[in-house]
């Protein structure tokens, strides 16, 4: 197959002006390249066209060494311009230059939001901002957990968004504040010897946990940002994470844990109209033998194939169109970094070559124009607990005393559980003649043991009542069938 070379030179020369139609998802790439291009960013813009990607996100960092300081702001003016001609709609990501620029100083995240608003008045016609960036993540957010193990970033950048939204809105109350830029995973482990972070969905549950204990009575943000990168590179698009990590396959886990944190609150849910913005993802790809002259170092992952990259991003599109809470996906970077070491999941090679997912994205694109192609998926809160089951005993007929009674039970999310053996008086339960209580740790089978006591002959049934750690109110409860208890002679 015959690639033709594309240089940003040659699309600011050669491309049309693009007028993408109205989509229900914004398809669109996170790239900072245009920032500071001789050509305001024409040649980027021009190439965004051409596939048909609608939005760019940018990084904007804030150093409280110079708090009132915009880095880039003059290339940053010479672009907007270029991007609004073009029909590309600009979002900001804005981050602390380092993990403790806000909680390192009393005065930070004061200075902070201050910021925000100098960036909002500076550039008014910027409409969406991503506060902070994975800072359920040790690169981004410190400290993660306190001397005792207790997680902190989360009631800590809580504080950070509320300040950050209420900032914003009072320069202009149509700015979209973004929340979170979520990482897909986390160990929650304070003791870990390296990336010592926390998972999104227990992030998001210390995030609902401190916007509750603050008793705030507005939202914290617009929008939920979140990074739903694969756990490999060769994993496929929907292969997903375990409870209590996610990726594209588990959106609805997010949704859930979102609704967890604050049902019934000031902020809106996604089934009240919140809408997710999935503003950074990428599968990172290994260099064709052609290529290779365009890249130095050492590869530091195992890397997909062009091709299977082409068909994720293709699907990838298809896939979050039929989503109602998706508001953007933004692939990470358009051009590949020529760093072997850094990222490559780029639509086009280091040397400005298009790989097939160019075309791909660009077919895909073309044929939905973001919208659905065959029926929507809907979504609703859970009112029970994922996965929760229990294994009974197999024998219906016990002595009346055992060396232990005994069930299994597990879920796939934490949880705790009440349990205990019911003597039946005909077919309703008369009293509880045992009972156990305890917590069940997401994906880890547990015997549930009762004391080893004589019970009066009769018929009884074992019952576990399981509850969500995260929501008390969402409930399973599973009874065994009934057993008979005899006296043996």
């Amino acid at each position: 197959m015959k690639r033709l070379a594309v240089t940003f030179a040659l699309a600011c020369a050669c491309l049309a002006l693009a007028a993408p139609a109205q989509a229900s998802v914004d398809v669109g790439i996170a790239d900072d390249r245009p920032v500071g291009a001789p050509d305001g960013g024409a040649a980027f813009f021009a190439l965004m066209n051409d596939v048909g990607l609608r939005q760019v996100r940018l990084t904007v960092m804030w150093d409280p060494a110079q708090p009132a300081t915009i880095e880039n702001q003059a290339e940053i003016e010479s672009l907007l311009p270029v991007a609004a001609l073009r029909g590309i709609r600009v979002a900001f990501s804005v981050m602390p230059v380092r993990a403790r620029s806000v909680t390192g100083s009393p005065r930070a995240a004061a200075e902070f939001a201050a910021f925000l608003q100098l960036l909002a008045q500076t550039f008014p016609t910027v409409k969406d901002v991503v506060v902070g960036n994975e800072p359920n993540q040790s690169r981004f957010w410190q400290p993660q957990f306190d001397a005792g193990g207790r997680g902190v970033a989360a009631a800590a950048y809580e504080a950070l968004l509320a300040r950050s939204y209420d900032a914003l809105k009072a320069v202009d109350p149509s700015i979209n504040v973004i929340g979170v830029g979520l990482s897909p995973r986390g160990n929650d482990n304070p003791s870990a010897a390296g990336n010592v972070s926390a998972s999104p969905v227990k992030f998001l549950q210390g995030l609902g946990a401190a916007y509750r204990a603050s008793r705030r009575r507005a939202p914290i943000m617009d929008e939920l940002a979140f990074h739903p990168y694969p756990k490999k590179d060769t994993d496929p698009l929907l292969l997903g994470y375990h409870w209590p990590n996610a990726g594209v396959a588990n959106l609805d886990r997010v949704k859930q844990a979102f609704w967890d944190a604050f049902g019934g609150t000031a902020q809106k849910t996604f089934e009240q109209g919140l809408r997710m913005n999935l503003d950074e993802v990428g599968w990172q790809v290994a260099v064709t033998p052609d290529a290779l002259g365009a890249y130095f170092g050492v590869e530091s992952v195992v890397p997909t194939n062009e091709w299977a990259q082409a068909a994720i991003y293709s699907g990838l599109i298809r896939y979050v169109a039929c989503d109602p809470s998706v508001d953007s996906v933004l692939f990470f970077g358009l051009q590949d970094e020529p760093n072997l070491d850094r990222w490559q999941a780029g639509l086009m090679r280091a040397d400005g070559s298009p790989r097939p997912s160019y075309d791909a994205v660009r077919a895909a694109i073309a044929q939905t124009s973001g919208n659905c192609v065959g029926r929507m998926r809907s979504w609703r809160h859970s009112h029970t607990v994922d996965g929760a089951k229990a294994t009974f005993p197999k024998e219906r007929r016990l002595p009346v005393r055992v060396d232990a009674w005994s069930f299994l039970a597990s879920a796939e999310e934490d949880a705790v559980f009440d349990a205990g053996i019911y003597r039946l008086a005909g077919a309703r339960r008369a009293g509880r003649a045992l009972r156990e209580s305890g917590k069940l740790e997401a994906h880890v089978t547990r015997f549930v043991r009762f004391p080893a006591r004589r019970l009066r002959p009769g018929r009884y049934v074992y019952s576990i009542r399981i509850r969500a750690a995260a929501n008390r109110v969402r409930v399973r409860r599973v009874t065994s069938r009934p057993l008979t208890i005899f006296r043996s002679r």
